[in-house]
């Protein structure tokens, strides 16, 4: 990829723009960092600043620079499509729409099919929620504590994390099940002997606090705010039938698991061996361009024939972006890199868990790995969360984090990352850990 040329990078200084951001923004919108890093251009799995320091990027715009910064594929595309078409609407077909709807519906796993655009995972969140409803005739859904779904009305509803949940009222009929979270275990047992009582309890749920008949269940295959929770291999599949018993469909929120960041398949639902009736993505599908989509079945997209439009969902851009982010991912195959240099980057954390006991747990799949940080007996430390960030920006290399307490950090480069960046961002971990 050619250097940025100096003329081409910000006219403003770090400084300077950190003053107007503060000035002229939301408070609300928050930064990392006690000075917050100002980023001003990418290049595969590195960010640089005004000043033209360089930082390891192993956080990826929050798991959406999927194939890296400024991938020349898909700057390529996205260019060509600009100098042909912006924009349109959902009023009018293009063929950018129709071949990434297309696209999806190959590879997206079980029945799903039909798809409907958005610009956000927000949005796809939003859609699934109302076609579950719509479609069962139902008006209560299960969602899961620990989760995250946006910044809505409805999406913060559905969010398990009290911070992400502002004001006083939210939508009526969302029930949070326990969280398939085995390090906390909100039931006290261990795995395996727990017989998965977390998805065993959705039942109970369902007959005590609802009318016993239930629109759908959302979940994240891993949840991404939640702090990278995996759950045991088991949990959909005893969770999946219980909704279904009820008249219920499975919404699978792939917005941070999906195309590849779960390693060896395009999407993390398809690890647990369930088939969804609905899958929500957005993030990493265009690697960075603003884009959602809400991908179902046949029979529940064709239920709703009322009138409806996106203004800016499925604009040819995005399309573009997205079939050659897709394309990358595909060709390169890099679902199966993140799988590989995923067990790498483990291996890893798991060393350094070795050496520094508050390290409490691993966990994650593929390019999705998160660290969550202890005092002793497991009570949360988000204190030294603070310090490693702290320490990790001196050392140029930039990480994410998360957890109920603040106490996780979450680990997600590009899915082009090569074995040896991971060797430095280990290092760099290693250093940062011996300073906290």
């Amino acid at each position: 990829m050619p250097e940025i040329s100096v003329k081409e990078k910000s006219k403003l200084s770090s400084n300077e723009i950190r003053a107007k951001n503060k000035e002229y923004l939301f408070p609300s919108v928050i930064n990392y960092y006690k000075e917050p890093l100002v980023i001003d251009h990418g290049e595969g799995v590195y960010v640089f600043d005004p000043e033209g320091n360089k930082y390891l990027d192993f956080f990826g715009g929050i798991l959406t620079v999927s194939i890296g910064h400024c991938n020349p594929k898909v700057t390529e595309r996205i260019t060509e499509q600009v100098n042909k078409l912006q924009h349109t609407s959902t009023l009018y077909p293009t063929e950018n729409i129709a071949l990434l709807a297309e696209k999806l519906a190959e590879i997206t796993p079980g029945k799903l099919k039909k798809t409907f655009f958005t610009n956000s995972g927000t949005e796809a969140d939003e859609t699934a929620i109302f076609l579950a409803m719509h479609y069962t005739g139902n008006q209560e859904i299960i969602a899961l504590r620990h989760s995250y779904s946006g910044r809505s009305l409805l999406s913060m509803s559905l969010t398990g994390h009290a911070s992400w949940r502002h004001g006083g009222t939210h939508v009526p009929g969302i029930k949070h099940a326990v969280s398939p979270y085995c390090y906390r275990c909100p039931l006290g047992l261990k795995y395996p002997s727990c017989e998965i009582k977390c998805a065993q309890d959705i039942e109970e749920l369902i007959l005590t606090t609802t009318s016993g008949e239930v629109a759908g269940f959302i979940a994240e295959p891993i949840q991404g705010v939640g702090g990278f929770i995996t759950p045991p291999k088991e949990y959909f599949q005893v969770a999946v039938p219980i909704i279904k018993k009820y008249g219920g469909i499975f919404i699978a929120d792939e917005v941070q698991t999906g195309f590849g960041r779960t390693g060896k398949r395009m999407f993390g639902i398809e690890h647990w061996e369930v088939e969804p009736d609905i899958i929500t993505v957005a993030k990493g599908i265009a690697n960075g361009v603003p884009l959602g989509a809400t991908i179902a079945r046949t029979e529940i997209a064709d239920s709703f024939t009322g009138l409806t439009i996106s203004t800016f969902g499925g604009n040819p851009v995005s399309m573009a972006a997205a079939l050659a982010t897709i394309q990358v991912i595909e060709e390169e195959n890099l679902a199966q890199n993140s799988y590989e240099v995923g067990q790498y980057l483990r291996e890893g954390l798991e060393d350094l868990q070795k050496k520094y006991p508050s390290i409490g747990d691993v966990r994650g799949m593929g390019l999705m790995q998160a660290c969550e940080f202890v005092k002793e007996n497991k009570v949360p430390d988000p204190q030294i969360v603070k310090r490693l960030f702290e320490e990790m920006k001196k050392e140029k290399v930039l990480i994410g984090k998360g957890g109920l307490y603040g106490n996780v950090v979450r680990i997600s480069p590009p899915l082009t990352v090569t074995r040896n960046e991971v060797d430095d961002f280990i290092h760099a971990m290693d250093i940062s850990l011996s300073r906290c």
